[in-house]
């Protein structure tokens, strides 16, 4: 597939770096030298100084023979327009833009992307989906991963084991037989910094993370299996009052639940504009650093600190503080991924991670077949993928057990005429069947073939 970036900041570099390791024909165009000079040197792509949203500098990365657009710039304009001449000049099929501003997504406005008026076929709100993340985290506390599927009706949950999990050392097997009623499936682990696929007699240990797939009403009684009792947090902390920091302070008011919000901003004008724009949070203005605001804002006796400015190292340093001065737990947005690796290290307790946020989006629609989600996991060592399987797919028809499935996936549920069902053996895959899969990153391309579109389908 033949791809053009525009946009060479963190996550146009992340998109590239992905797409370019998956033997892609990727070009990455953005106007600063320094930039495209980086992603020269580190990634196999052809780089281009220059404005993404001019008509030559789109031709002379190729958009004449480009099957897809990404227009992920800061600007919304700049991305809006890139997608518009892609479109009128050069008749790119796929064209998908960032847009940032919330002014633009107001559901009453939405017609603006359609094909008649700005031709966008994909747009994507990175704060809005990061904002939606956290909001599932702060919901269920224990899990260090949260994704939906399925129109919100299936749940993949990261589980970390700890050494009181009652679940270790235990077949995997056996945990179906003890909780027969239970819908929950192990589909991956992560040991020692390892990513596989257990076998039904695999065993769980202490310090392993669990990639549990089950419904929507059973993820917390399978957070308590795996030892995991945290009571969702009532009294909250954010740190940031940017879109991300704005947008789960108001959601955390929409619930109407007896949750206290106090909201730390470090420009002044941003927290005059923030607190007109919320009702029963409490908007304090200076930097989250400060150990004297902290406990003006009652760190001390705060169930989570939420930490979402655009600067990795405040969210971090800000996290350790208000764990030393008695919060409970922290949740921390990190951008760099050098970092995530001795996150834990800190004291930070969960992080999320913006650019895999929007590059799990991106791919969905990059992947060949009928593929309704994707989220990428441990940087891309693997994805769970949400997908529909079709008349001519080839995981239609046998039941599992007679099919030579890749050994780097494993069904983790399919969701079909509104019932979750749990993989067997004898389980017959029917069409329209939404299937949740934890594929391995070698083992992706094989899973697209199992729910490709064939010729026969037209």
């Amino acid at each position: 597939m033949k791809v053009i970036i525009c946009g060479a900041g963190q996550v146009g570099y992340g998109i590239a770096e992905r797409l370019a390791a998956e033997q892609n024909d990727v070009s990455i165009i953005d106007t600063s030298a320094d930039l495209i000079r980086n992603v020269r040197d580190s990634l196999d792509v052809r780089g281009f100084v220059g404005h993404g949203a001019h008509p030559e500098i789109l031709a002379a990365a190729g958009a004449q023979q480009a099957d897809m657009i990404i227009a992920v710039t800061l600007y919304d304009e700049v991305n809006m327009i890139a997608c518009e001449v892609a479109h009128a000049l050069f008749n790119v099929p796929t064209k998908i833009a960032r847009i940032r501003s919330q002014a633009y997504l107001q559901p009453h406005y939405m017609d603006l992307f359609s094909r008649e008026n700005l031709p966008i076929d994909v747009v994507i709100s990175p704060e809005l989906e990061v904002g939606q993340m956290v909001l599932r985290r702060i919901a269920l506390p224990g899990a260090t991963d949260v994704v939906s599927f399925a129109d919100g009706h299936v749940a993949m949950v990261a589980i970390e084991c700890l050494e009181e999990c009652p679940v270790i050392n235990t077949p995997l097997s056996q945990l179906t037989d003890l909780f027969p009623d239970l819908p929950s499936t192990v589909v991956g682990v992560s040991r020692g910094g390892h990513l596989f696929i257990p076998r039904s007699n695999d065993q769980l240990i202490a310090g392993d993370l669990a990639y549990v797939v089950t419904t929507k009403e059973q993820v917390r009684r399978t957070l308590g299996l795996f030892g995991h009792e945290e009571k969702e947090a009532t009294r909250i902390v954010i740190a940031g009052g940017g879109n991300i920091g704005l947008y789960v302070a108001r959601a955390l008011e929409g619930k109407q639940s007896r949750t206290k919000v106090k909201l730390i901003e470090s420009n002044h004008a941003r927290a005059v504009a923030v607190a007109d724009q919320l009702k029963r949070t409490v908007v304090l203005n200076g930097s989250a650093l400060e150990q004297k605001l902290l406990l003006e804002a009652d760190i001390d006796h705060a169930d989570l600190m939420v930490a979402l400015t655009n600067d990795d190292q405040v969210n971090i340093l800000s996290s350790v503080i208000a764990k030393r001065l008695g919060c409970k737990s922290n949740l921390v947005l990190i951008n760099n991924p050098t970092y995530h690796d001795f996150a834990r290290t800190l004291g930070i307790d969960a992080h999320v991670n913006p650019r895999a946020v929007t590059i799990s989006r991106v791919l969905q629609h990059v992947r060949r077949g009928r593929i309704r989600a994707v989220h990428n996991i441990d940087r891309g060592a693997a994805e769970v993928i949400e997908a529909e399987a079709l008349e001519t797919s080839p995981l239609v028809g046998p039941p599992l057990n007679e099919q030579e499935l890749p050994d780097g996936m494993r069904i983790g549920g399919v969701y079909r005429d509104g019932q979750f069902i749990r993989p067997s053996g004898a389980l017959r895959i029917k069409p329209k069947d939404r299937v949740v899969i934890f594929a391995l990153a070698d083992a992706v391309r094989q899973v697209e073939q199992l729910f490709r579109v064939s010729l026969e389908f037209f």
